[in-house]
């Protein structure tokens, strides 16, 4: 069996997502010799890309904003859906969260998670869970990060999101506008403009919003 905390330390370097220099994460330089890499040591093709090496904007700017407004998070329990890295989790323990739980289907994210947790003194619950399956659990924040990048998935989370704020749950969604997001659907709280890598996305410069729901 593949150990996949060996895997990331050998694979990737431990730098600061350039919006929060606060935390520390395992990420890689490159996207395609990681994903090849984690290919061939499972010996699968066709694995989903390794989101969880990467500090997306829409993570950062969620995780900066978090950091910046710890009341949004402070004594309450909460969800970072499909947490990649763990970036936004952590910035939420930082801030004060009672508890906070990191989803992600992806075993290698979960396994990034524990590492990224650790290494910045923090302690939460990493899950990998497909959480759309069933209601929200019981959480008082959802923090997503740079999800609405597909089309179906997007739709199914903004209807699992509308869902849980419904009931109460209080929801913000980081996002730098990708092509699926509800934009006339959500209210704008705040922008960035985040340093991000020619090898994931158009520019070097990534202006990045935090949203809330408005309506759905």
């Amino acid at each position: 069996m593949i150990d996949r905390e060996a895997f990331i330390r050998a694979n990737t370097s431990l730098l600061s997502p350039p919006l929060v220099p606060e935390i520390m994460l395992h990420l890689a330089h490159e996207s395609v010799p990681l994903w090849q890499k984690t290919e061939e040591e499972l010996g699968e093709i066709g694995l989903p890309p390794p989101f969880w090496a990467f500090a997306w904007a829409g993570g950062q700017a969620l995780a900066r904003y978090v950091l910046d407004q710890p009341g949004m998070v402070r004594g309450k329990r909460v969800l970072d859906l499909a947490s990649g890295s763990g970036l936004v989790g952590i910035a939420a323990m930082k801030a004060g969260a009672a508890s906070v739980l990191a989803c992600d289907i992806d075993a290698f994210a979960i396994a990034a998670i524990t590492l990224n947790a650790a290494r910045n003194g923090v302690a939460l619950h990493a899950a990998g869970d497909d959480v759309l399956l069933a209601a929200a659990p019981p959480v008082d924040v959802i923090l997503v990060g740079d999800l609405f990048y597909e089309q179906g998935l997007a739709a199914r989370v903004f209807a699992w999101l509308c869902a849980a704020q419904a009931k109460g749950v209080s929801v913000l969604i980081g996002d730098p506008g990708r092509s699926y997001l509800p934009r006339e659907k959500l209210e704008k709280i705040t922008e960035y403009n985040v340093p991000v890598t020619r090898d994931l996305e158009d520019a070097e410069i990534k202006r990045s919003a935090v949203w809330a729901i408005r309506n759905c």
